[in-house]
């Protein structure tokens, strides 16, 4: 499950995208529009902002700002980021293993091989998915729903 940290970065970062190019915005708008705690977003957009993919200018016209393109900001870098492994435990994960207490052996742990396919498949669409992916999906289902 998702961490609210990972929730909230994920919606920080799509309002965020969908504003691509139009400047600033400031952080009690993002907060505001998509209900997220100031403080706590305070926290995350400084933390997305030393991930690399958003910036901040200060004054007025200030705020944070993309300074990736939506279609380069995938959910698996982003979720990563925030929460740290995507696999179910942690002998299964990639970037953040630790060996299993319970295995004997972990080269032959069936329990673990399924894990590891259900992290690779996961990581994998994960990472085909982009802020500019979710916004277009966003867009079809308020289409599809408008027209019941």
């Amino acid at each position: 499950m998702l961490s609210k940290k990972a929730q909230y970065s994920i919606l920080a970062l799509v309002k965020l995208a969908k504003e691509y190019n139009g400047g600033p915005i400031l952080i009690s708008h993002i907060a505001r529009t998509e209900n997220i705690p100031r403080k706590f977003l305070e926290t995350i957009l400084f933390d997305l902002k030393q991930m690399g993919i958003l910036a901040s200018k200060k004054g007025k016209g200030g705020g944070y700002f993309l300074i990736k393109k939506p279609e380069e900001i995938n959910l698996a870098d982003i979720i990563r980021h925030v929460d740290g492994a995507i696999a179910l435990v942690p002998c299964a994960t990639y970037k953040y293993y630790q060996p299993c207490q319970h295995c004997k052996d972990e080269m032959t742990c069936g329990i673990r091989s399924v894990i590891k396919d259900i992290r690779d498949e996961t990581v994998n669409m994960l990472k085909k998915i982009s802020l500019s992916d979710i916004i277009k999906r966003e867009e079809k289902l308020i289409k599809e729903h408008k027209l019941i």
